[in-house]
């Protein structure tokens, strides 16, 4: 429990405990002062002055104090029943005035009372304000027949207290006046007191069971105090005593207790009343079967009372009072009426009562829903029909049932927690519960059902319904949203979960954890070549024997195309070497049984796996043990394909340092970091600059210069790719035409990749529009195709080329001699140039393999008419052998590195670079140079 409910506990008991400390000693005070009067008045109060004084002043201060609590108590505020508290005031004030009145004659002028006098004036004023007072405290009834059997009531009770009462005193204090004298005034005196009383008295048993929901306390207190004051008025009225009483008596100790009483009951019944907490869940008193019995009962009672006065006055032998008899048959009259009003009441309300419970049958059992009404020991008592259509069982079979011999035993458990967790709530705070679970049905299946559960009489009332069809789907949405729909492997979303189920709980820290991510090698080709129903067939294919090869407790997974995942869960030994060992040799063995051939439509295809390993480290998330296997596969696959790769830290430095410099040539594009170079191209007989290879350079702001070599991966693998060629493209043209205009008229050498060509983004008329707008003549630019890429269609590259060639744009081919089906290229492709490959062109001196190998593309080249240019050159003897062999360009440090725009046109103006064999020889002027172009005719051309 928190500080703050300790604290507000502890208030809670203190302010407890100082209102029932209040309330204790207030209540012994008044008893300590009522019991004194009591003793006082039965000793004699000492002197028969003193006595008079107590018994007539005494009584009247005590009711000045009661109708002065009662008027402070109607003026508080939040008081709903202040009229009933005045008229509490006003009655207490009459009896004050009547004591005082009394003690005047007696005490002050020394002499009897007369009769009738001031005095009983003011008594006789006391009851009417009190039974008004009592009307305003009662219910008001809502209908006429209500208000009338109010009225008889009333009249049930005061018929009869009137006739016992006359039976036993009034008949005789009657016959008294008659003897004394003729006076009305006395004779109506005599008999005001006894009637008012019993008015009152009626009043009080008449409305004691309609009080409202007020401060009940308090209205109890003052009932009780008045019921006192009644009592002591009827001794005070009865012959025995009236003849001998006088001021001081005992008998004043009832009226001194009911006014001290009366005071009391607005302050000390509703301190209490508020500062012991309420409790909750109680029935009123109107609600107790006991209280409504007792209601029902008092117009009866009353009625037995008054045939008790009428037998008395038979065993007795008198002669029955015409007051008796017209009083006893106006009860018998009103009991009568009253019966036929309840009787007509009864009927209708049975009525009612009939045609609610035909309502509520209809609902129960029209209603699809099952309806079950428990005994506390769990005996269905009730069951309605619509249980034959639901759980396929008639209502009767089910009935006297147990309810837990119909529940799945896994299900049992947990719903009897539940019930007994509801029945121990307050209904007040929860009305209500909901259970869900298998119930069985007539056939011996398991039913999924849904109950609403409400109590009643001790037991509960279940209103259930077959939900089987509603978790079925919600189970298959599950497994839909967690499974690949294709292999019905997990998927991504429940391989991460899992993922961090592993590496959470009791396999915290277990470093023999790992995660492997599968991609398969050729798979695109398999789609291009055999279509995507033979690729799914064959992912189906993989799936299963990814599934089928890992652990019981291993999870596999698709993440989607042709990418898979496993997770390998540690097994809790410490030695990390050998683990990684293990692990690798699954991976492996998973690798080979993934590369083994697929049996797909009436042939067999073969794909390889690259897989990345990853293992869990401490601390580490599942996004980053993920990422990390991730990056394991793509190292897997640039390091040649069909391997394992085991991850390591620099991966992840490698990925940062790349993104650091991708980020950064972002910047470098907008601001203008780059710097074009050209290196000549250089014809190997003469000497002469034919052409300029154009190349980029980057100069960042911290002063680093990066080579192509480093910066163009990661423009290829960025989204800058295209601006970047497009820079390149736009400056060398522009570059080249300035060259132009200032008479060095060589043509360019643009390197740019294939899949560029084909970019919508960058289309054809780009480059016509370049060339016209920076005045470029035709056949001075010259596209170098990069990279054959396998899913590069060559039928859209050839009409790219052709397109361009229209244009005047030579074409080279790039890289000739190692890249990816270059005989296909030379067939289809409108190529004017092939550029032998570094790679050929570095051991061409030292490898008579390679110098074969180059001998003879050098030859297709020539048998084609084709001109070559050799890239790499960078030693005398290179440029010796290539010359020998057919070569017409070189390109490389044999002759000049990459030139900036000044030195590239002072080379220009000297017109030659030596050649290692021959002699340099000038352009003359007005000659021809050498240039690397010209067409050939065995490429066919489209007309133009």
């Amino acid at each position: 429990m928190s500080a703050p409910t300790d604290a507000l506990g502890a208030l809670l008991a203190r302010r407890s405990a100082v209102g029932g400390t209040f309330g204790v000693v207030s209540q012994v005070l008044l008893g300590l002062v009522c019991g004194g009067y009591a003793v006082g008045a039965a000793l004699g109060w000492g002197s028969p002055e003193m006595a008079f004084l107590m018994g007539d002043f005494g009584l009247s201060v005590a009711a000045l104090v009661a109708a002065v609590s009662c008027f402070l108590y109607a003026r508080s505020d939040g008081n709903r029943c202040r009229p009933a508290w005045l008229l509490f005031s006003v009655s207490s004030l009459m009896a004050a005035g009547g004591n005082a009145v009394w003690g005047w004659y007696e005490v002050v002028r020394g002499g009897g009372v007369p009769s009738p006098s001031l005095a009983d004036a003011l008594f006789l004023c006391f009851a009417p304000p009190a039974i008004v007072g009592l009307l305003v405290l009662a219910k008001r009834p809502v209908s006429r027949a209500g208000w009338l059997c109010l009225a008889l009531d009333s009249w049930l009770i005061g018929g009869s207290l009137l006739t016992i009462s006359w039976s036993l005193a009034l008949a005789h204090t009657a016959q008294l006046t008659d003897t004394e004298g003729p006076s009305v005034a006395r004779a109506a005196l005599s008999l005001a007191y006894p009637l008012l009383d019993i008015v009152l008295v009626s009043m009080v048993l008449a409305l004691h069971f309609r009080r409202v929901n007020g401060n009940r306390s308090a209205v109890n207190t003052a009932v009780a105090a008045l019921a006192l004051t009644v009592l002591s008025d009827a001794l005070f009225t009865s012959p025995l005593l009236r003849q001998n009483y006088h001021s001081g008596q005992l008998l004043d100790a009832g009226w001194f207790a009911g006014s001290l009483l009366l005071a009391y009951a607005p302050w000390g019944a509703r301190g209490a009343a508020d500062d012991v907490l309420p409790l909750r869940n109680v029935p009123s008193r109107a609600d107790r079967p006991i209280g409504g019995s007792l209601a029902a009962l008092t117009p009866y009672l009353a009625a037995a009372v008054c045939t008790l006065g009428i037998l008395y006055n038979v065993v007795e032998g008198r002669r029955v009072d015409r007051v008796v008899v017209f009083t006893g048959c106006t009860v018998a009259l009103a009991l009568v009426v009253r019966q036929g009003i309840m009787l007509v009441d009864n009927i209708a309300l049975t009525q009612e009562l009939a045609q609610k419970e035909n309502h509520f049958r209809s609902l129960v059992q029209g209603s699809s829903d099952v309806i079950m009404i428990a005994a506390p020991n769990g005996v269905l008592r009730y069951v309605s029909p619509a249980a034959a259509g639901v759980y396929g069982r008639e209502a009767e079979d089910l009935v006297g049932t147990e309810l837990a011999t119909l529940i799945h035993p896994d299900d049992l458990g947990r719903v009897v927690h539940e019930l007994r967790r509801f029945l121990a709530a307050p209904p007040g705070e929860e009305p209500t519960t909901r259970i869900e679970c298998r119930f069985r049905s007539g056939t011996g299946d398991w039913l999924n059902v849904e109950s609403t559960v409400n109590r009643h009489q001790g037991g509960l009332i279940l209103n259930s319904r077959d939900v089987t069809e509603r978790v079925r789907l919600q189970a298959q949405l599950q497994h839909n949203a967690e499974h690949d729909p294709l292999t019905e492997l997990p998927n991504r979303a429940l391989f991460t979960a899992r993922v961090r189920q592993a590496l959470g709980g009791r396999r915290t820290g277990d470093a023999g954890t790992a995660v492997l991510f599968i991609d398969l090698d050729g798979f695109k080709a398999v789609n291009d070549r055999h279509g995507h129903q033979a690729g799914d067939e064959l992912l189906v294919q993989a799936a299963r024997r990814l599934q089928e090869s890992v652990r019981a407790g291993d999870t596999a997974a698709r993440l989607g195309g042709d990418e898979f995942a496993a997770i390998i869960l540690g097994d809790g030994t410490r030695d990390q070497s050998g683990r990684e060992c293990q692990v690798h040799e699954i991976a492996d063995r998973l690798r080979l049984t993934l590369s083994q051939p697929y049996r797909v439509g009436a042939g067999e295809v073969r794909v390889a796996a690259s897989i990345g390993v990853a293992f869990a480290e401490p601390g580490i998330t599942p996004s980053d043990l993920m990422r990390n296997a991730d990056l394991a596969m793509y190292r897997a696959k640039a390091g040649g394909k069909n391997r394992v790769e085991l991850y390591a830290p620099q991966m992840q430095a490698e990925i940062v340092r790349r993104s650091e410099l991708a980020a950064r040539l972002r910047t470098a594009l907008r601001d203008g970091e780059f710097a074009l170079l050209h290196q000549p191209v250089v014809h190997l007989a003469s000497g002469s600059v034919a052409a300029v290879a154009a190349q980029a350079r980057w100069r960042s702001a911290q002063g680093i210069l990066f080579t192509p070599a480093e910066f163009l991966r990661v423009a290829e693998d960025s989204d800058r790719t295209a601006e970047l060629g497009r820079w390149l493209l736009e400056e060398a043209i522009e570059q080249a035409a300035d060259r132009a205009r200032a008479g060095h008229a060589v043509s360019v050498a643009v390197r740019l990749p294939a899949r560029r060509l084909l970019d919508k983004g960058a289309p054809a008329a780009s480059i016509e529009a370049l060339l016209t707008r920076h005045g470029l003549p035709s056949g001075a630019l010259m596209i170098e195709v990069a990279e054959s890429d396998p899913r590069i269609s060559f039928d859209e590259l050839e009409q790219r080329l052709v397109a361009l060639r229209r244009l005047g744009v030579r074409i080279a081919l790039d890289g000739f001699g190692s890249g990816y089906a270059a005989i296909n290229a030379l067939r289809r492709l409108p190529i004017d140039v092939l550029k032998l490959d570094r790679g050929l062109v570095e051991g061409v001196v030292e490898s008579a393999r390679l110098h074969k190998i180059t001998s003879g593309l050098l030859r297709i080249a020539c048998d084609l008419g084709m001109q070559s240019v050799a890239d790499g050159v960078d030693v005398p003897e290179q440029v010796v052998a290539l010359r020998a062999m057919g070569c017409t360009h070189g390109q490389g440090m044999a002759f000049s590195g990459p030139l900036d725009e000044y030195r590239l046109r002072r080379a220009l103006a000297r017109g030659t670079f030596p050649t290692p064999g021959t002699a340099a020889q000038p352009v003359l002027a007005g000659g021809s140079r050498p240039r690397l172009g010209g067409s050939h005719t065995e490429t066919p051309v489209p007309p133009t």
